[in-house]
């Protein structure tokens, strides 16, 4: 094993709490926010871009709440390229121990299009507002949106101007997921040949996964003398995402012998805090994710199983033990104690407070007693399951009864508590979801529209959990809901109303003025 103390220091920028948002249907709520930024801090990530401050007045309260709370990441808010942006921006973050503001402007010229500027005023305004937010903060990110479709020629200039103005960092964004590595490389090669002062600041990498390039242009700029890298966890961003945050730090620490890179980031906590993202998200993981998937692990061919069994090392390039994935997976059972319960979680990545172990340890004998068998996997989908059923959400489901049958419509009776009342009410469909569903529109009628409806196994076997995955969109907002449980039906219409009350909240803060968007998120980097 390589000594990484003397390596170069490769510094990880988080986007999940902002680019990885911007997600349709991603929208976190501000509980969930300042868990995932607790998460990210503990976890060694060195600056957390906790939001968009002026976008809406629940993003500036998250990402100043943030900044109180953490306790060694940088808290970073993102603006555009004007004086209100940015001011909103310092009050937010000023609060943080180690505050940074990033703004941006897009260079490009498909983006100079936007504001309607030519080169020279383009240049006047980036001089002017990276100059502002130096005056309030001396750690200030400046990124040029779509700088590798920018012309190198005016690229190499407003970089020369930014870092005249203040800029500390210097950010280089793929914004559509464009380039290639030995292009992400050589860009960054030719800035830090080209540009004054270069060697004074840090070049960052942001990089979009549109054609399945993003972490290899990150590693490759890393290579080129970039010394940040700005991802997300499970990859979570607009369009195919954004380099994962999992697939860079775990590439500079199995290949230290080639990137010899050190990051500060304590990898063990990676599979906890990436299936914490997945269930607030509503993203679920692809199975054969790299790192964080449900098959990153497994062997199911009998040559890599005879392999394993001999030596780990025939097939496996990291320990699961490496991203804090329990090597154990024996079950529990329905005789199983609070102690074993908490041990178990305690593996699997869950510090669970003692409300939180008894809530979990009655879902697990609930559990227990319909399956036979309760394996990890089974054992997260609860405790996910339980955090997304709040006691205070305007609805829950109370009973649900279907009727199937061979020929004919199939038949839901539901009784949903709204505000704490109950009602109850039959309801028909072409399918027991369809039916159930309807039942749910019956008793709290809306106008949201279904844009996702997904179903994953959680474990195998006839009395395996589903989890169910729900989006849904009303009137430009967009939530996700999700719920498990051994009856599919079951699930499904709780991962619905989980939804709902998503969107209920929204509503409700939209009107209280506390989350209507000012401005809109596109075409950030």
């Amino acid at each position: 094993m390589n000594d990484t103390s003397t390596q170069p220091r490769v510094l990880i920028f988080d986007t999940t709490l902002r680019d990885g948002e911007q997600s349709p249907g991603a929208t976190m709520t501000h509980d969930e926010k300042l868990e995932i930024a607790t998460a990210l801090d503990d976890m060694g990530v060195d600056i957390i871009e906790a939001g968009f401050p002026i976008a809406s007045e629940g993003d500036f309260a998250a990402v100043s709440e943030i900044a109180k709370l953490a306790k060694s990441a940088q808290i970073c808010g993102l603006a555009r390229a004007n004086f209100k942006d940015i001011d909103r921006c310092w009050e937010a973050v000023k609060h943080a121990a180690r505050p940074r503001i990033h703004t941006f402007i897009g260079t490009s010229p498909l983006h100079r299009a936007i504001p309607n500027l030519d080169m020279d005023q383009m240049a006047e305004r980036i001089h002017e507002t990276v100059t502002h937010a130096r005056n309030l903060c001396d750690n200030v990110q400046w990124s040029p949106m779509d700088a590798t479709r920018t012309e190198h020629d005016y690229l190499c200039r407003v970089v020369e101007i930014a870092i005249k103005a203040g800029a500390t960092t210097i950010n280089i964004p793929d914004t559509v997921g464009y380039t290639a590595p030995r292009e992400s490389a050589a860009l960054i090669r030719m800035l830090l040949e080209r540009v004054p002062g270069a060697d004074d600041i840090i070049f960052a990498t942001h990089c979009h996964n549109d054609l399945g390039m993003a972490t290899a242009n990150s590693l490759a700029a890393v290579e080129a003398g970039a010394r940040q890298i700005e991802c997300t966890i499970n990859g979570l961003g607009e369009r195919a995402g954004n380099t994962a945050l999992e697939e860079v730090v775990m590439a500079l620490k199995v290949r230290n012998d080639i990137m010899p890179y050190q990051t500060g980031v304590d990898t063990t906590k990676i599979m906890a805090i990436s299936r914490r993202v997945a269930t607030v998200s509503g993203f679920a993981v692809q199975f054969n994710k790299a790192i964080v998937g449900k098959n990153a692990f497994a062997h199911e061919s009998g040559i890599h199983q005879d392999g394993m069994l001999k030596n780990r090392e025939t097939f496996e390039v990291m320990r699961p033990e490496d991203v804090g994935l329990s090597a154990s997976t024996l079950p529990l059972g329905k005789h199983s104690g609070r102690a074993a319960l908490r041990a178990k979680m305690n593996d699997l990545g869950f510090d669970l407070a003692d409300n939180q172990l008894n809530d979990a340890f009655v879902r697990f004998k609930a559990l227990a007693d319909r399956k036979k068998e309760v394996f990890d996997d089974d054992l997260i989908a609860l405790i996910h399951d339980s955090a997304t059923t709040a006691a205070d959400n305007v609805l829950q489901v109370k009973r649900l009864r279907v009727v199937c049958g061979t020929d004919g419509p199939q038949e839901a009776e539901l009784t949903l508590s709204i505000e704490g009342v109950d009602h109850s009410i039959d309801a028909t469909g072409d399918g027991p979801v369809d039916a159930a569903f309807n039942a749910v529109k019956m008793l709290y009628p809306h106008k949201a529209r279904l844009q996702l409806y997904q179903v994953q196994a959680v474990t195998e076997g006839t009395d395996a959990q589903a989890t169910v995955s729900v989006r849904l969109e009303e009137d430009g907002n967009i939530a996700t809901g999700q719920s498990a449980d051994t009856d599919t039906i079951v699930a499904s219409v709780r991962a619905y109303v989980n939804a709902l009350n998503r969107l209920i909240l929204r509503r409700e803060r939209s009107e209280m003025g506390y989350d209507s968007k000012e401005v809109s998120y596109k075409d950030v980097p």
